[in-house]
């Protein structure tokens, strides 16, 4: 299904009955066309957040660059339809993530042999997964990711027992409440995803706050439901060895939500096979300002570089 406006064009799909939304970005040019048309970049976002949350900023410089984009909201959030809403599972994202790559080598001038993925945050980790069981993207782009969710357990424990260890209470309790509808199939027990310090949310950074102002959009409701935190030990790292393409990581010296060093680890396990980008900031500060500016720059020189017609990795 299609809907097209003046920039892009509005598409459906469906993943295991349900019918996913998104947005069809068309390539912009021919620098990168073969006889089989232009390479193509599958995008999703990050915890909680949907499509209309700054991933066009990245998506439109994309397509200029000459190659097709889609980007997409998981099930149950932004404008895809789920049986339970703003739940987070990275196995169904992982699903998801599928569904939009088989849509998009089905588009019309798109060259399915050269397909990348993209994630951020907690979709790095989704995206890494996708490559793997995949096995035919040609690259990979991952920023501030999401590699182990051990690792960030752990980091996220440390982190709130000496800076906030009644929200840390309070964030348990609410998983395990969620946990348990989930395993009595009751209505999602949701949370506020994110807030500014003194309010009650899974995340608290007011800098991240400001940034995030920055790039919402209105899809997104703040809310999500944490059960996959203890349901399933999602740990994308372990087959970052058994990924072919060249894999490009972007990481946040400062981050507070997202440990940094599964993300130098991926990078040392994937060897020549890894660029790694390092900038002194916080989990959202790749987002916004310069440092956007110059990591989307990385990004495209990545891209059109793995994905010209006549590499042959």
């Amino acid at each position: 299904m299609t809907n097209k406006n003046a920039s892009r064009t509005v598409i459906s799909f469906d993943c295991k009955g349900s019918r996913m939304a998104g947005w069809h970005y068309p390539a912009g040019g021919n620098d990168l066309r073969n006889h089989n048309g232009c390479p193509a970049v599958v995008m999703g976002h990050g915890l909680s957040l949907t499509r209309d949350c700054g991933l066009p900023l990245y998506a439109e410089r994309f397509a200029a660059a000459g190659m097709h984009v889609v980007v997409f909201d998981y099930r149950g959030f932004g404008e895809s339809e789920g049986s339970a809403p703003e739940v987070v599972s990275a196995r169904k994202q992982v699903e998801d993530y599928h569904a939009a790559l088989k849509f998009i080598r089905k588009l019309d001038d798109v060259d399915e042999s050269r397909i990348g993925v993209w994630g951020t945050s907690y979709s790095g980790g989704i995206a890494t997964q996708c490559a793997y069981e995949d096995g035919n993207v040609k690259a990979l782009v991952i920023q501030v990711p999401n590699l182990d969710n051990a690792a960030t357990g752990l980091f996220m424990a440390r982190h709130l027992t000496f800076t906030a260890p009644i929200r840390g209470l309070w964030l348990v309790m609410n998983t395990v409440i969620d946990f348990a509808c989930g395993i009595l199939g009751l209505s999602p027990h949701h949370v506020r995803a994110m807030g500014r310090k003194g309010e009650w949310a899974a995340y608290v950074n007011n800098e991240s706050m400001d940034q995030i102002d920055q790039i919402r959009g209105p899809l997104w409701k703040n809310r999500l439901a944490t059960r996959d935190f203890i349901s399933w030990p999602f740990r994308p790292i372990k087959h970052v060895k058994d990924i072919r393409c060249r894999i490009q990581i972007f990481a946040a010296e400062k981050d507070d939500l997202t440990p940094f060093s599964p993300a130098i680890r991926a990078a040392k396990i994937a060897g020549a096979r890894a660029e790694l980008h390092r900038y002194p900031m916080g989990h959202f500060g790749i987002y916004v300002g310069d440092i956007f500016l110059d990591a989307v720059k990385k990004q495209i020189a990545f891209l059109t570089s793995e994905l010209t017609a006549d590499k042959t990795r």
